[in-house]
């Protein structure tokens, strides 16, 4: 299965969610939302916009769970 780990990545970066999105133009209830549900399909647009703020790629956002 593949998880989303934002949670993880703003607590390594020391980032809020509200600064994430600020920064990402994507608003803080769908930044929430995929931290409380970690396996939702997410727009690559999103996506994108996401890493791009944080400075990472797209596939550092995902991690494979066996």
């Amino acid at each position: 299965m593949i998880r989303l780990c934002l949670k993880e990545i703003l607590k390594q970066k020391q980032m809020s969610q509200s600064k994430l999105s600020r920064l990402s133009d994507v608003s803080v209830n769908t930044i929430h939302d995929m931290i409380r549900n970690p396996y939702t399909d997410v727009r690559i647009n999103t996506l994108d916009k996401l890493a791009t703020a944080l400075g990472v790629e797209i596939s550092d956002l995902y991690v494979r769970e066996e």
